[in-house]
């Protein structure tokens, strides 16, 4: 049994991945939390795609990949939640004008016989094939994204739970909307780099969910959301090493499975107080 749990981080491959999935696991499960309370899913799964063409201008300008990705992450975060506050537009339109515009410009750019050959590594991910520059990168940007949450918690909590009062309370709505959309960015930022962008929202959307089945209070929320995370995490690396599949699709699939798991439970519990 020793030998059979061991056996994969052998593999300087799968240890990386290892630290990988666990740094995402960290980010992902305490960022999710606000995600799931301000219903950011969509617009989530939306940035992944505005990264685009920051990764093609970046390309062109012989800028870094990943600097350009961020940069387009950030522009159409802040573009989001700026157009998101015009009631004639409304957030979920704003989301889509927004995404479609940098996404349909991203593949304008990309049909330039320059485009990067890796472009389409950072759209679909791999995290079996992860870097130790990567790792400092996940790390770093996890470090952020950790240390923000820390800061803005109080006014996350604000705004998030009463954001008609929130102003009468010394919090801003509008800059804490624009916070969270960055960091959102930033996060999927560091996942796009395992996962891809077709994946990403999983780790940054599912934890959360499974978590909020099975608590109540929000430390203890983002405490179940990053424990789910990592361990789904881990069972998605055990799958993709024994059984031959996917790493990424793995562990998505781990992550969704954890999240009918607490659904379930939750439902048993509610079905005996019953």
């Amino acid at each position: 049994m020793l030998h059979w749990l061991l056996d994969p981080w052998s593999d300087p491959i799968n240890l990386r991945a290892l630290v990988e999935v666990v740094a995402l696991g960290a980010t992902g499960g305490a960022l999710g939390c606000w995600i799931v309370f301000y219903r950011l899913a969509y617009s989530a799964e939306s940035l992944a795609h505005a990264l685009l063409p920051g990764l093609v201008v970046a390309s062109l300008a012989g800028a870094p990949l990943v600097v350009g990705g961020a940069a387009g992450l950030i522009v159409a975060a802040l573009a989001v939640a700026v157009a998101g506050r015009t009631p004639a537009i409304g957030h979920d339109t704003a989301v889509a004008v927004v995404v479609t515009g940098l996404l349909g410009l991203g593949a304008l750019l990309a049909l330039s016989p320059d485009t990067p050959a890796r472009l389409q590594e950072l759209l679909f991910g791999d995290v079996l094939g992860v870097t130790d520059a990567d790792l400092a990168l996940a790390a770093g940007l996890g470090a952020i994204v950790i240390g923000a949450l820390v800061v803005l918690h109080p006014s996350l909590l604000v705004v998030g739970f009463d954001r008609s009062s929130a102003r009468a309370l010394g919090r801003a709505p509008l800059v804490v909307d624009i916070a969270l959309g960055i960091l959102v960015a930033l996060a999927i930022l560091v996942a796009v780099q395992g996962l891809g962008n077709l994946l990403v929202v999983a780790v940054l959307v599912a934890p959360a969910a499974a978590a909020r089945q099975v608590t109540r209070r929000v430390p203890a929320m983002m405490a179940a959301a990053v424990a789910i995370a990592v361990a789904a995490g881990v069972a998605g690396l055990y799958a993709s090493f024994y059984l031959d599949t996917a790493a990424g699709a793995s562990i998505a699939a781990a992550l969704v499975l954890a999240y009918a798991a607490a659904h379930t439970a939750r439902a048993v519990r509610g079905a005996r107080r019953a």
